[in-house]
């Protein structure tokens, strides 16, 4: 699960930059993991990542923010990733793929993204903030989704497709941070869409 998003950075001071906020990302990720948001300070938090508290405020405005600006970047690598799909391609297929990027990073790096993805869910203020991120992925995917298949936006379906595959995201993670059955987020994701490929390829004209 990547940590930013957005252009490559070009420039030797905007690449110093983007490092210092992925190892203050990092940084702070791991520390809400182990000790808990609500334990780690922003002091604890620059100390760690070996920079001043005034630095740090540099890049965020409050530790919650940290997480914020991950999940952001989550929804951005899933509307890229939709973006860049064929065009021929069946919308389940498409969903399927974009939904399944940043779970492929979760499974590739579960030591470190598992954690993570346990605290977000298990935290009231920060599964509250992960569930705006969504609401906010939905419009994103069906305005995507729309102009792929030449569809009016503030129709049905679109909305309804992001819905559905969102709804397999959120499913997927939930089951995958349990520990409940298939280890492996790609595996789940694949067959929760299995279920649902029929009603996203099956879509007449609204």
């Amino acid at each position: 699960m990547s940590t930013a998003s957005g252009p490559r950075p070009s420039t030797l001071a905007q690449r110093k930059r983007q490092l210092v906020a992925t190892e203050l990302t990092e940084t702070a990720l791991q520390l809400f993991a182990h000790k808990g948001f609500e334990a780690v300070t922003v002091d604890e938090i620059a100390t760690a990542a070996g920079v001043s508290k005034r630095t740090f405020f540099r890049y965020f405005a409050s530790k919650e923010d940290v997480v914020v600006q991950f999940l952001a970047g989550m929804g951005a690598d899933t509307r890229a990733e939709l973006a860049a799909r064929p065009a021929a391609e069946p919308p389940s297929a498409a969903l399927l793929h974009a939904v399944s990027v940043p779970l492929a990073t979760c499974g590739d790096h579960a030591e470190r993204t598992l954690p993570v993805v346990r605290l977000i869910l298990r935290s009231p203020a920060l599964l509250a903030r992960f569930l705006e991120h969504q609401a906010g992925w939905r419009e994103e995917l069906a305005g995507e989704l729309a102009s792929r298949l030449g569809r009016d936006p503030a129709g049905i379906y679109p909305p309804l497709a992001a819905g559905m595959a969102l709804a397999a995201f959120d499913t997927v993670l939930r089951r995958w941070s349990d520990g409940a059955g298939e280890p492996d987020p790609l595996a789940l994701v694949s067959r929760a869409f299995a279920l649902l490929a029929p009603a996203l390829d099956g879509a007449g004209e609204e």
